[in-house]
């Protein structure tokens, strides 16, 4: 209820603030306005622009996400488990959480071009400096007392590495991915600017051009409620696989 009352609050100082006249219609269009572009959005004359622009999104946003996964998750787990490699690796890798990742956009577009390679590519580089690091940091945290007992044992180093810091680390590392994941959504907008014949972004870049921005609004809007669905399944994903971790 808590949640409700505030998605309204907001919608009522929406509304009041578009009514006033403080600013054009052009500049905040009413949340009326708003829900009737994505309603033509949504389906116009026999096509839903709304619907085929999210599903080139979100395909574009998974098979980043899959390939950072693929290639971040092994990383991070070598940087945590090795000193010497996160010597080496975190360097090259840390900075760029703080970098402003869009300036790479011209830089990518002359080494790729502007197909969609460009596009993964992009949303690849912003996610993996965050998910890396994170997943780095999780194996970092599991207690060294696991360690210990499994060397004690006779545990070899790759054992060590895939039945204690792995298995201790996931939840961890689940959380590394939401967050990687969330990244992509939010440089969709940027990576579809450039000569995207579909997509979210292209959709919000083409309606600002034409300074609809009711549909800029609708846009943007359906981003936000589809990046916040990714998330929920993901921590419902997180919930499921390890509810020893999750429990209250």
């Amino acid at each position: 209820w808590l949640a409700l009352a505030s998605v309204l609050t907001v919608l009522l100082v929406w509304a009041a603030v578009s009514a006033s006249g403080l600013l054009s219609k052009n500049q905040l269009p009413s949340p009326m306005a708003v829900g009737e572009a994505f309603a033509y959005l949504a389906w116009y004359e026999g096509r839903s622009q709304l619907g085929v622009a999210t599903m080139w999104s979100v395909g574009r946003v998974a098979v980043a996400s899959a390939l950072v996964m693929l290639i971040g998750i092994p990383l991070g787990v070598l940087m945590g488990a090795s000193p010497r490699i996160n010597a080496v690796l975190s360097p090259l890798i840390d900075p760029f959480r703080s970098a402003p990742v869009a300036a790479l956009l011209p830089i990518m577009v002359m080494w790729f071009g502007i197909g969609e390679f460009m596009k993964i590519a992009f949303l690849f580089v912003g996610s993996i400096v965050y998910l890396t690091p994170l997943v780095r940091d999780a194996v970092r945290a599991v207690p060294e007392g696991y360690l210990t007992s499994a060397r004690d044992i006779g545990a070899t180093p790759w054992e060590c590495v895939t039945k204690v810091l792995l298995p201790l680390a996931m939840p961890r590392i689940m959380d590394a991915v939401i967050v990687g994941v969330s990244v992509s959504w939010t440089y969709i907008t940027v990576a579809e600017y450039v000569n995207a014949q579909e997509g979210l972004g292209q959709l919000i870049a083409n309606a600002r051009r034409l300074s609809a921005m009711d549909q800029v609004f609708a846009g943007i809007i359906v981003i936000i409620g589809v990046a916040l669905a990714t998330y929920q399944a993901l921590m419902w994903l997180k919930t499921s696989l390890f509810k020893w971790e999750t429990k209250a």
